[in-house]
């Protein structure tokens, strides 16, 4: 049950994210859950790994890289939907950031942090 709420509410935040960054394009509600649940899978299992590997430059930057990581990981997202899409890492960036705050509010809003 709590995942199903996690791919739903990180869905509609995709879309918000879309609606909000000119870069980002999500054609409906069908790649938005696709893509949510991709963003979850690879937040999982991929973003771990490249944050070991670039530990040394996220000590370096107190932490900042991480940002970039982020970002990575969302156009890694988007490459395997059909229905989304990411122009620049530029777009990514910020579509990162943005759904990072969101997901906080979110959670807050939920009681879930």
């Amino acid at each position: 049950m709590t995942f199903l709420v996690h791919v739903l509410v990180t869905s509609v935040l995709l879309l918000v994210v879309a609606n909000f960054v000119s870069g980002i394009r999500i054609e409906g509600w069908g790649p938005a859950i696709v893509a949510a649940v991709i963003l979850g899978v690879v937040n999982a299992v991929i973003r771990p790994i490249m944050v070991l590997l670039t530990l040394p430059l996220t000590v370096l930057t107190f932490g900042l890289f991480l940002f970039v990581v982020n970002a990575l990981m969302l156009q890694l997202a988007a490459a395997f939907v059909s229905g989304m899409k990411v122009k620049s890492f530029g777009s990514a960036l910020i579509g990162s950031l943005l759904l990072s705050v969101l997901n906080v509010v979110a959670g807050v809003l939920l009681g879930v942090v």
